[in-house]
């Protein structure tokens, strides 16, 4: 799609950096299951493959060669008791967080770690490669406070769909803008019939630009994710209810990895069911 810039440095799913300019730190990786939503109610716990959503996503951060300990932080008695049926390590946390970065920020501030990578739990095909890039460019840059991953946004439907959020990039790799509308606005390939902006772009093929989808997982150093959740929300944040403009209306710059993968949160039912149809053609390994 169009001859736009990309990402410097991070398109392949290997390291990003070379290992000479990495210093190691510890990473711990944080998933926020909450028992309540509004569209998918007690969805951690949604079967997939025989498995509870939780599993799966445990499974894979714990593969990630970066991440050292995996935590689940929820709300509810019944997503612990699952997590520890299948041995892994669940903690309650407070019912009156107002999101799951909060709910993450209060386990961190127990634990001595100098990364948290904060997974939602209802990310079941996020690959390992994905949280090893995000901790990789926050070891090569110790200036950097947070990442976030995005990848190209391949599918013309997502671009006028707010459930998918898009995000403008500096040619350094750092954030300008996220928003659950089109942007940047193709306005030099807007005909005057066109009502949508997969129309515009279906009208016009050449772009100038790539549109960039945000994939909502993040990394943060421990201090900052602390800090950060002390912070009220801000005007843009409530605007475009996306916590993330927060940081950057404190002029806090977000480093944005440009990763090959996608996935597919789990907001909906048919969420759920297409994610179910994607696990019966993989891998038992995968699985």
């Amino acid at each position: 799609m169009g001859h736009g810039f990309r990402v410097p440095g991070n398109q392949d799913p290997g390291p990003s950096y070379p290992a000479s300019c990495i210093h190691r730190m510890s990473a711990l990786a944080i998933i926020p299951a909450r028992y309540g939503s509004t569209r998918l109610e007690g969805k951690p716990l949604a079967e997939i493959a025989g498995r509870p959503m939780i599993y799966h996503v445990y499974r894979r951060v714990r593969s990630a060669r970066s991440i050292e300990q995996v935590i689940v932080a929820t709300d509810d008695e019944r997503i612990r008791q699952a997590v520890e049926a299948f041995g892994g390590r669940a903690v309650l946390t407070s019912p009156d967080h107002p999101s799951g970065t909060d709910r993450v920020a209060e386990v961190a501030r127990l634990l001595p770690y100098d990364i948290v990578v904060n997974v939602q739990a209802d990310e079941p095909l996020v690959r390992p490669a994905m949280l090893d890039q995000l901790v990789e460019a926050l070891e090569a840059d110790p200036t950097c406070p947070m990442a976030t991953l995005a990848c190209v946004l391949d599918d013309l439907d997502e671009l006028d769909d707010p459930n998918v959020v898009k995000v403008v990039v500096r040619p350094d790799g750092y954030a300008l803008y996220f928003s659950r509308s089109p942007v940047p606005f193709p306005m030099h390939a807007n005909p005057m019939h066109a009502r949508t902006v997969r129309e515009i772009v279906s009208y016009r093929n050449e772009l100038i630009h790539e549109f960039y989808k945000h994939i909502g997982i993040y990394a943060y150093r421990r201090d900052f994710l602390i800090q950060f959740t002390q912070w009220e929300p801000t005007p843009l944040e409530r605007i475009e209810r996306l916590e993330q403009l927060r940081a950057l209306e404190h002029g806090v710059p977000i480093r944005v990895v440009l990763t090959p993968y996608s996935t597919i949160g789990v907001d909906t039912l048919a969420d759920l069911e297409r994610v179910r149809r994607i696990f019966e053609t993989l891998p038992d390994e995968e699985t």
